[in-house]
């Protein structure tokens, strides 16, 4: 017998129901039924959760030895015409 990988979705009673055709050939065999939670994704910031975010953000650090460095002298390069 190989490996089976099946998707299926916990029901919002909480229990799992499945029903994997095998085959005659493997009745009567003990199997190993391993439950491997999907990891979820976290649903997308709407435009104004990100704005509040970046709002809560602009100048929360604390550290006074924190400086911004010089940036030094950029080249002046000529004008597009």
């Amino acid at each position: 017998m190989h490996r089976l990988v099946v998707r299926s979705r916990v029901g919002s009673d909480g229990v799992l129901h499945i029903d994997i055709p095998m085959g005659k050939e493997v009745a009567d065999r003990e199997v190993q039924v391993t439950i491997d939670p999907i990891p979820t994704v976290p649903c997308p910031m709407t435009q104004e959760e990100w704005r509040q975010f970046v709002m809560e953000t602009a100048g929360s650090i604390t550290d006074p030895s924190f400086v911004r460095h010089e940036q030094g002298v950029y080249e002046q390069r000529e004008e597009l015409p």
